[in-house]
């Protein structure tokens, strides 16, 4: 009897743990759950951010404008949908034979405060804009964005049309010129090109894009144009000045000139701007000399140069007999003049200058 009791005893408090222990591995699993559920979270909005950073359409805009501002042009141009040939800038109205002159590290201008403003899904585009200060002025663009594939389970993204640009380039006065420094001549991009006509430059866009004009004969200030509009064309017309150099050759050229036409011992000199006219005959040879030299100007003349019409005066000193009684008479007179002239470019660079004139 007492045996049994004992084991009575022993076995009663049983219950009460094991209900404990139950209520323990609830709670714990309670917690593993609500831990689970956290950790679940936390990857979905660190594969969103991931996503947002390095895998969105967005993403992928913003790295072709990382590699603009850090000067990267062969980088950029390399990015799915960039590249562009002859027959989608024919699509797109462009010439077709644009140069790629200027899609170079060398003539980028950087962009800064670069900014996702939105991305828009239509349909298998998505319209990505950006805002970005270039040169201190605040500009933005919307590029056009299209899934191409997948790395494993990332999306891949290209251009659905390409960022690049045209600038038609129009510099008078001048064959060459540079671009943000980058120097440029027109016979090495277009070895047939009209000085007077447009030339078409492939850029990227958004970009901005400085012209100026700095050789021994011409300078341009700095003219700026902004291109932020992918595949379309931006004009750009340049009107260069002659340096104080080149006039001060001019004018070194045109003295020579009329002195070598005073040396001529004739009433008209041959191809020269003056001359002198009688109604009688001369004795001996007239003698000339340059009076007044002009003071020469030279404006722009399309793509070439021209010496408006400027006042000058030769002196003439002949001796003249009269024909009706025979008599002797010397004239020493001023003799004014206009000289004009023309100046053109050729097409190893050099300048061919035309003078020419009439008696004043």
């Amino acid at each position: 009897m007492s045996g049994g009791n004992a084991d009575a005893a022993t076995s009663a408090p049983a219950a009460p743990a094991t209900r404990r222990r139950r209520r323990t591995l609830a709670v714990d699993l309670s917690i593993l759950g609500v831990v689970g559920v956290l950790l679940f979270g936390a990857m979905a909005a660190g594969g969103v951010v991931l996503y947002r950073q390095l895998y969105s359409p967005t993403a992928f805009v913003l790295r072709y404008l990382e590699l603009l501002s850090d000067g990267h042009a062969a980088d950029a141009l390399a990015l799915p949908g960039v590249g562009i040939d002859s027959a989608d800038l024919e699509a797109a109205g462009l010439p077709a034979d644009a140069s790629d002159a200027l899609l170079r590290e060398a003539a980028l201008a950087s962009l800064n405060d670069v900014e996702a403003v939105s991305e828009v899904p239509d349909g298998d585009v998505t319209r990505v804009t950006v805002s970005y200060t270039a040169g201190g002025y605040p500009a933005s663009t919307t590029f056009s964005v299209r899934r191409s594939g997948t790395v494993g389970v990332a999306p891949t993204w290209r251009f659905d049309t390409s960022p690049l640009a045209v600038v038609d380039l129009t510099v008078l006065g001048s064959m060459g010129f540079s671009v943000n420094g980058f120097t440029v001549d027109k016979r090495q991009v277009f070895p047939d090109a009209d000085p007077a006509a447009p030339i078409p430059l492939l850029v990227f866009s958004p970009g901005l894009y400085s012209v100026t004009v700095d050789t021994p004969v011409a300078t341009a200030p700095g003219v700026a144009v902004l291109a932020d509009a992918p595949l379309t064309g931006v004009p750009v017309d340049v009107q260069a000045e002659p340096t104080e150099e080149f006039v001060s050759t001019v004018q070194q050229r045109v003295e020579e000139f009329l002195t070598q036409c005073a040396t001529q011992q004739v009433l008209q000199p041959t191809g020269c701007p003056f001359g002198f006219v009688v109604n009688n005959r001369i004795e001996g040879l007239p003698a000339w000399s340059i009076a007044e030299q002009p003071t020469v100007t030279i404006v722009p003349d399309g793509a070439d140069w021209a010496i408006p019409p400027t006042p000058a005066v030769a002196h003439i000193d002949v001796d003249i007999r009269s024909l009706s009684d025979g008599s002797l008479r010397h004239r020493s007179e001023d003799v004014p003049f206009l000289l004009d002239g023309t100046i053109t470019t050729l097409p190893d660079g050099s300048l061919s200058i035309r003078l020419g004139g009439s008696e004043g």
